[in-house]
């Protein structure tokens, strides 16, 4: 297993880090977690170099960090691994509520510290609610009281947010989503170099997007058998990520031993700047392959939100442009239907004009809605 040097401490963290939200489940139940293959999945990944196990209050229904904490007990491992884990933050209405919830994952992890506590998922209404609750106090505390080692955030929002949250307080380390396919998107390319040059070590989450670029349409297919070496395309997403030298652990929620296995072997493989020129430009050539299909350019800005009429248009584009992207009409159905089902659908639209008027893409969203309305139904 690959080590890089992880926070001002030097930590050396495994290249590969274990993401504890895809465990295999049983009954298609997400919160009956399959204890014995998941079990022997992080057992493997131990045994084999993997360090980073990464968990969340709310993964698996809530059950994960009580698995895993169980997991680690029984199994003696606690001391050999570093663990990391999030505060709920949308769950804190007051000061105290950090606490209590700190004090309660300790309690469902079955110890005295975490490693790696992030404040999850911030974005910008998020972070100026929990700015106004003292939330760096409550870190320094936690700090100090020896219930968190290292203090990081999560992010899911725009370069600009990201900028002023890493100059906000003396992070030890941050995790953004960044693969191939979204180097331009939230923090990106560029968030990470701004918080490698302010010393500010990165965790990557979704390097594979959430497994969408696992099984490629033909046409992509036929890119990547053109590669001198054959690699699967799970492996050129994660390449593609574990090239970057400013990165230092990159997260995989695995589903299976396989995948543990076949990770593992990535990663061992997986040395910074090892690509080659002709391998990179294979990569970007995909890319742009996948960016001709998509259908309607929002770039998720949230301009258009709150929209009069609770239409959630980010979100629908989205899951349309994935029909054409990623060939997710399944899934992408089930999500619109899940949105009608909270009165966030198209049939909501009242045509008022008002995203319209506002939209820095200046996209006609009314139609665009109508005609991805036809796909999703």
């Amino acid at each position: 297993m690959q080590y890089r040097k992880f926070t001002s401490s030097g930590l050396n963290t495994s290249l590969l880090g274990f993401g504890c939200m895809r465990f295999p489940t049983l009954d298609n139940n997400l919160s009956n977690i399959d204890e014995k293959i998941s079990s022997k999945m992080l057992e493997h990944a131990i045994e084999n170099g993997v360090n980073y196990i990464d968990t969340a209050y709310t993964y698996h229904g809530g059950n994960s960090e009580s698995f895993v904490g169980k997991f680690l007990k029984e199994k003696g491992l606690r001391e050999k691994v570093y663990l990391a884990t999030k505060n709920p933050v949308w769950l804190v209405k007051e000061y105290d509520d950090f606490e209590k919830l700190l004090n309660e994952q300790l309690e469902r992890l079955q110890t005295d510290y975490i490693d790696f506590y992030l404040l999850h998922s911030l974005h910008e209404k998020t972070y100026r609610k929990i700015i106004n609750l003292d939330v760096f106090k409550f870190l320094d505390q936690a700090k100090k009281n020896g219930k968190i080692k290292y203090a990081g955030f999560s992010f899911h929002d725009e370069l600009p947010l990201f900028k002023e949250i890493a100059d906000a307080y003396p992070w030890d380390f941050c995790q953004i989503q960044l693969n191939y396919m979204d180097r331009e998107m939230q923090a990106g390319l560029e968030g990470l170099k701004y918080a490698h040059d302010k010393g500010l070590d990165v965790v990557i989450m979704e390097p594979i997007k959430g497994g969408k670029l696992i099984n490629p349409s033909p046409e992509i297919q036929e890119i990547w058998a053109s590669s001198e070496i054959k690699r699967s395309p799970a492996e050129w997403a994660l390449r593609w990520v574990f090239d970057l030298p400013e990165v230092k652990v990159v997260l995989s929620g695995m589903s299976t031993l396989d995948q543990v296995k076949e990770n593992i072997k990535i990663a061992n493989e997986g040395f910074p700047k090892s690509l080659s020129k002709k391998e990179l430009s294979l990569i970007d050539k995909v890319t742009e392959v996948y960016k001709k299909r998509v259908k309607v350019g929002c770039t998720s800005c949230d301009y258009c939100q709150p929209c009069p009429s609770n239409v959630a248009i980010p979100e629908i584009f989205e899951i349309y442009n994935n029909i054409y992207v990623y060939d997710t009409v399944a899934d992408s159905k089930d999500s619109y239907k899940g949105l009608k089902e909270k009165s966030k659908d198209v049939s909501q639209c009242i045509e008022c004009e008002v995203c319209e008027n506002i939209c820095p893409q200046h996209l006609e969203i009314i139609s665009l809605l109508k005609e991805a309305e036809k796909s999703l139904i």
